[in-house]
């Protein structure tokens, strides 16, 4: 079953745009094709922008050759397929070492009393950042902050485990999308 999910995952229309996607390290160079290695997706085609109207600086920033960055990281797979891992902004780095909020995300859930989680950076003068989670429960469901860090940390490295979790009901868009930068707001202060 798991297998099977994170084959469908990875499906999808294999050509997205008018030329292939590409999955870039900081470096601009094409990460290695081994569904390991992390970089930001680049994409360029007949259908995405020539640029920011009147703002070169911003154009040459998000596409610096040609290829305009999206801001999702992933990794791409041996067979040509790319899967999203999070986005760029949401990687919390904790002690040098990348943290894909997403990935601690996946891990909370997993547990039967959290209907749903969301991880973000908070600032800390020994690490630079760690990560925290914000977690709505449910119905009737109980789980305490030690229990849903243990959880993480018998599936994740122990860095990845959130250092404090709060449980609230997660603020919203008209759309349903999670506010992140709600959360990291309130991270920090």
């Amino acid at each position: 079953m798991a297998e099977s999910a994170a084959l469908t995952a990875r499906q999808g229309v294999g050509n997205v745009i008018a030329q292939r996607l590409r999955v870039v390290g900081d470096d601009g160079r094409d990460v290695p094709a081994d569904a390991a290695t992390v970089g930001e997706i680049a994409v360029r085609g007949n259908d995405v922008m020539l640029g920011y109207h009147r703002d070169p600086a911003a154009t040459d920033k998000a596409a610096p050759d040609g290829w305009f960055r999206t801001g999702d990281l992933g990794v791409l797979h041996p067979d040509g397929y790319v899967r999203i891992v999070d986005r760029a902004k949401d990687v919390i780095i904790s002690g040098g070492e990348n943290i894909a909020s997403v990935e601690v995300e996946n891990v909370l859930v997993e547990h039967p009393g959290v209907r749903e989680a969301a991880v973000v950076a908070r600032p800390d003068p020994h690490w630079g950042e760690v990560p925290v989670a914000y977690v709505s429960l449910a119905a009737g469901a109980r789980a305490t902050e030690a229990e849903l860090i243990e959880h993480v940390r018998a599936r994740l490295a122990h860095f990845k485990a959130p250092k404090a979790i709060t449980f609230c009901e997660l603020p919203k868009t008209s759309t349903g999308k999670i506010q992140k930068n709600v959360l990291r707001q309130r991270a920090a202060g």
